[in-house]
């Protein structure tokens, strides 16, 4: 598909479905207001205020219940309008952002290059469904969140070992939600951002034949990400404030990913996949594809695989290109056949968009796979995901085999029930409590079943990995040798998401000159 600004070919569909959302928005806010009356355990941690929370759930929930109900039948002609303008709608939006963040082409023959990729699952729900994952201030957090990574690409040094430059992005000043050289970002919960740029690395086996450890707990998103894949972005405010922030810094952005309304799944979705994919290279096609499997609640969101090409450089005339695949599996967890199908289907969707997109010649730099899986390496009841073919295909660096992941594997998913603990409550705190079996144990979500399932790290200490970034290399004219040189597990986004952050840095050369 063609890259364009808005998923509609037109004004006067934009404006329709612009003034159908509109005459949703009443009935979509009144019942958030009413799924936030529910607390999350930090406000519960709050001094009491002077209203009891059960007087004022009495006070306000009738209220509520009863503009949400007055709301409805409006929002039933809406749907009118709203249902037929999604079978004109593309599946997703491109947003172009000219910047100095933009890397110079990578051209070969010549010196090897590392690229660095962020998946991370942020968790910006409407108000109401992300209380249900103990969080609050979706709007906010989405600041934070943005600020975060904004951060830390003003960090990125001028110029990288292997010869290729990175300005710094541009923030515009005086921008309502934008962070400015006198307004720093600030971490979640008004703790304080962390300021070591280089992160904090734990203790880990040393990568042979080099003075770097090849995996880290860090308490900063790295410098210079070049790739950047999102889920559960699904409030529509919230992308607005993350778009607002990243375009100055990542030139490339596919959001708003996803069907609505009946076309193209099993049900009716009010909600997109989540996903947006930010890149400061070039990006040269973009397909996604709907998961027609959903069941119960997720079948109301549009989940799918996202698959995104990139150019890197040339060689020759002929084309350097990268592939990026990002999704986010079916949830529940007792249901494992369905995320197999899923996976079955997204790798099968991976391998057609490679097809038809490539041109004779190309080399493929990088081929990743990531997102939120939804199932980990560890408990006995994913041991179906566990099994499936794509670990055949595409690399997992934290992973040895089926149920046993590498020793210094963390868990990715929170437990959200001491998410707001002192513990855990700061990027700089957090990490240093999961450097140790006790605090990941304590703060990591747990197996799904209490046996112990064997392997060198299948324990309950260590917690569910259920955020990815596997890597496949591909046969080509020109061999190129791929290196894993950094798997990070990310704290920047304590209390501000239930899940960490991975990134993966790969170093990227041709195989007849391999780096030192």
């Amino acid at each position: 598909m063609g890259l364009r600004g808005s998923p509609y070919a037109s004004r006067f569909l934009r404006g329709l479905d612009a003034v159908a959302n509109e005459l949703l928005y009443p009935s979509y806010w009144l019942l958030s207001q009413i799924l936030a009356l529910q607390r999350t355990t930090a406000e519960k941690q709050e001094p009491r205020s002077r209203t009891p929370h059960a007087l004022a759930v009495l006070a306000k929930g009738p209220l509520l219940l009863l503009l949400f109900l007055l709301s409805v039948p409006l929002s039933l002609l809406a749907l009118l309008l709203w249902l037929p303008v999604q079978a004109a709608r593309r599946p997703f939006a491109y947003l172009h952002t000219p910047s100095r963040a933009s890397p110079e082409e990578w051209v070969l023959p010549g010196q090897g290059r590392a690229f660095r990729f962020v998946t991370a699952n942020i968790c910006l729900l409407p108000d109401g469904l992300a209380k249900f994952s103990n969080l609050a201030r979706t709007q906010w957090r989405a600041m934070q969140i943005a600020q975060a990574l904004v951060q830390a690409a003003r960090r990125a040094i001028p110029t990288h070992e292997d010869g290729a430059r990175s300005g710094a992005c541009r923030v515009s000043r005086g921008r309502k939600y934008g962070a400015t050289e006198s307004s720093p970002p600030r971490a979640c919960e008004n703790f304080p951002a962390a300021t070591d740029g280089e992160g904090v690395t734990a203790e880990g086996p040393r990568q042979e034949g080099k003075a770097a450890l090849p995996w880290e707990i860090t308490a900063s998103f790295p410098p210079d990400v070049d790739f950047l894949c999102l889920q559960e972005v699904f409030d529509q405010e919230a992308a607005k404030r993350l778009l607002r922030l990243l375009g100055p810094c990542f030139e490339h952005i596919v959001y708003d990913v996803g069907t609505y309304g009946l076309l193209g799944c099993s049900a009716l979705k009010l909600l997109n996949s989540g996903l947006l994919l930010a890149s400061r290279y070039p990006v040269r096609a973009v397909q996604y594809h709907c998961y027609p499997n959903a069941t119960g609640e997720d079948a109301f969101s549009a989940k799918g695989l996202l698959c995104v090409q990139v150019q890197l450089g040339a060689s020759q005339g002929q084309r350097i290109v990268g592939y990026l695949n990002s999704t986010h599996l079916h949830a529940p967890e007792t249901d494992g056949p369905v995320r197999c199908d899923q996976l079955t289907m997204a790798v099968r969707w991976a391998l057609q968009f490679q097809e038809t997109h490539a041109q004779p010649g190309d080399l493929v730099a990088f081929d990743i796979f990531c997102g939120d899986l939804n199932f980990d390496n560890c408990s006995p009841d994913d041991k179906m995901e566990q099994a499936h073919e794509l670990f055949s295909l595409y690399t997992d660096p934290c992973r040895i085999g089926p149920g046993r992941d590498k020793p210094w594997a963390l868990g990715t998913l929170m437990n959200p029930l001491t998410m707001y603990d002192e513990a855990v409550a700061t990027p700089e705190t957090m990490k240093r409590t999961l450097e140790h079996s006790e605090g990941r144990q304590k703060y990591l979500a747990g197996p799904l079943q209490t046996t112990p399932c064997s392997g060198l790290s299948a324990i309950p200490s260590e917690g569910r990995r259920i955020d990815y970034i596997l890597y496949r290399e591909h046969q080509g004219p020109a061999e190129l040798k791929t290196v894993v040189e950094r798997v990070s597990f990310i704290t920047h986004l304590a209390t501000c998401s239930d899940h960490m952050p991975v990134g993966l840095q790969l170093r990227v050369a041709p195989a007849a000159q391999p780096e030192a």
